[in-house]
């Protein structure tokens, strides 16, 4: 097998523009290790690039990304826990000031859960499990409407991902001695609209501009 010709000449490209515009800090970086100011959560989804939405250089960010941009509750036991280590790893080790998670319109992961397509026992199922507990104890307040319906729970998938990682010790302490920042984002993919996601004391979700914070 050999590797796709597009990846080649795209590594061509990044050798010959990125890397050659930025050897003094890759070099740096290299030698210096890595003090990223963020770590973002953010979907795996290919149309999704938060580095470029955000406009972030090399050792800027700690990336994760998962199917839905989903963080898992606090759990402490022998299992293997992807992204609770890369958390872990980034707010412990790395000392960053921020925590992001970065959702999206038109979630695949998000929407497999809205329309109910996906296995329970499926790698997928597994996974989203929590976002669809979330679904069936808020079931009453959620629209019918598929379009409608997959939007909340778009913003509900990032609100629970934040509520589960102030369940992390290690970020409850730094949130409450005000250290870290935590916040959730949705990115729309159709217009390029960043929002924050805010949650109403009736369970539903309001958005607003990333803009209008400064």
């Amino acid at each position: 097998m050999t590797l796709d010709q597009r990846l080649i000449d795209g590594y061509r490209r990044f050798l010959e523009t990125d890397f050659e515009r930025d050897r003094e800090l890759y070099h740096s970086l290299a030698e210096e290790g890595q003090t990223p100011h963020t770590l973002v959560i953010a979907c795996s989804d290919s149309r999704v690039l938060p580095q470029h939405v955000l406009g972030a250089g090399p050792g800027d960010m700690f990336l994760v990304r998962n199917v839905a941009a989903l963080v898992p509750p606090f759990e402490d036991d022998a299992g293997y826990h992807g992204t609770s280590a890369a958390i872990e790893f980034a707010v412990t080790s790395l000392g960053v000031k921020n925590v992001i998670v970065m959702g999206h319109a038109k979630c695949g992961g998000v929407g497999c859960v809205a329309d109910g397509s996906v296995t329970e026992t499926s790698f997928v199922g597994r996974w989203v499990r929590p976002l669809r507990e979330w679904l069936h104890r808020h079931d009453d307040l959620i629209p019918k409407n598929p379009t409608a319906r997959a939007r909340l729970l778009e913003r509900a998938a990032v609100h629970l991902s934040v509520e589960n990682l102030m369940s992390f010790p290690f970020i409850a302490e730094r949130v409450a001695a005000g250290t870290l920042n935590v916040e959730g984002l949705i990115l729309d993919i159709s217009n390029g609209e960043l929002l924050k996601v805010i949650a109403k004391p009736d369970g539903i979700f309001d958005v607003q501009s990333v803009l209008n914070e400064g």
